[in-house]
């Protein structure tokens, strides 16, 4: 039986991020959904605990979001891919600014959530990384980096609560269908899709189902991994 439960989902306004709050809201939890774009979740304002429009990189707004220290399952997904150039032609700004939407906004968030989930002694993150982050995509070099961080960082922090009920996973997809991947060179996608078996891009609902299984009570004697949906692209 699934218990109700509070979830945060960053990044809620498309995409992943959107599919994993229709899933949550359809298995009858309660979702805050934040985007910097909070217009683009207008439809579902009526299912909704909360919309909240930030940045996630602004610490002080993450933690100003209603209800966010009583929130027991967190989706991380928001998330930018950065300049598609050559590592030498990357833009310092752009570096700094992948970074910390991909890494940072990430841990800004875990630090306003995980106090309350080791008080009431249960929680779940997932945080969505990419299979760039372990094999790494050509010029692509930061959102590559910036992904094998938050792979790193899920591991580190798993570690730290393993024995407080609180676990915590990244996901590895390959491609998938989503609105962040309309301004992907065709060239880049057409890259990606040849090192997948299965010849096609992801959808964000399979990655959906993925997130609720780990997000779920079944889950248990499972924290620090990073789980691929990959098509058969992950090669360890």
């Amino acid at each position: 039986m699934t218990i109700p439960r509070r979830v945060l989902v960053t990044g809620a306004g498309s995409g992943i991020g959107a599919a994993c709050v229709d899933r949550f809201l359809q298995a009858g939890h309660s979702v805050i959904a934040v985007d910097l774009a909070a217009g683009s979740m207008a439809g579902r304002t009526g299912e909704l605990e909360a919309l909240c429009e930030i940045d996630v990189t602004d610490a002080a707004a993450v933690r100003a979001v209603p209800g966010i220290e009583k929130v027991d399952i967190v989706v991380q997904s928001a998330g930018t891919v950065g300049p598609n150039v050559p590592v030498t032609d990357v833009a310092p700004a752009d570096w700094e600014r992948t970074f910390a939407i991909n890494v940072t906004g990430i841990f800004n968030v875990l630090q306003a959530v995980i106090p309350g989930m080791v008080a009431r002694g249960w929680g779940r993150i997932v945080n969505i990384a990419s299979i760039a982050g372990k094999e790494g995509n050509p010029n692509l070099s930061a959102y590559s980096a910036s992904k094998g961080a938050v792979i790193a960082l899920t591991k580190s922090v798993a570690k730290e609560l393993a024995t407080t009920g609180v676990l915590v996973h990244s996901v590895a997809p390959a491609v998938i269908a989503t609105p962040m991947n309309a301004d992907t060179a065709p060239e880049v996608l057409d890259y990606m899709v040849s090192k997948i078996p299965m010849n096609r891009t992801g959808q964000p609902e399979e990655v959906a189902a993925l997130v609720g299984w780990l997000a779920s009570e079944e889950c248990t004697f499972s924290t620090g991994s990073c789980h691929d949906i990959s098509g058969g692209r992950a090669t360890y």
